[in-house]
């Protein structure tokens, strides 16, 4: 139905910045919130970023001021720009996009499956 890419990741020194692409394809009617999450190692995953369709956004205090996220509606991506990356941001990252169902009241999470981020030295 609907499929998820991500691409971007990779290692990095800390400080460096790093971009995180995701593509949503297949049978879509409406996306309504598009974000990112992420796992580090022996941690459950937790929010990185949000944003709807009319472009409100949502941050981790741990990442405000240095992510941003924004999505391209027309397309139906979104990016995850990361500057002053930390070692404590290595994760695997996940896009998520919660998509509207035809002919339903109901909404529907899809994830991709992750890419990985290693900031080190």
């Amino acid at each position: 139905q609907v499929q998820l890419v991500e691409s971007g990741g990779g290692l990095v020194q800390p400080g460096g910045s790093l971009r995180l692409s995701c593509a949503a394809s297949g049978s879509i009617f409406s996306i309504n919130a598009m974000g990112w999450y992420r796992q580090a190692p022996g941690k459950q995953r937790e929010l990185v970023a949000t944003v709807t369709s009319g472009g409100i956004t949502n941050y981790a205090d741990s990442v405000k001021g240095r992510f941003t996220i924004s999505r391209d509606n027309a397309k139906n991506t979104v990016d995850l720009q990361m500057n002053s990356l930390k070692p404590e941001d290595t994760a695997v990252y996940y896009c998520n996009a919660n998509l509207k169902q035809p002919l339903s009241l109901y909404a529907r999470n899809y994830w991709g499956k992750g890419t990985l981020v290693t900031v080190s030295s």
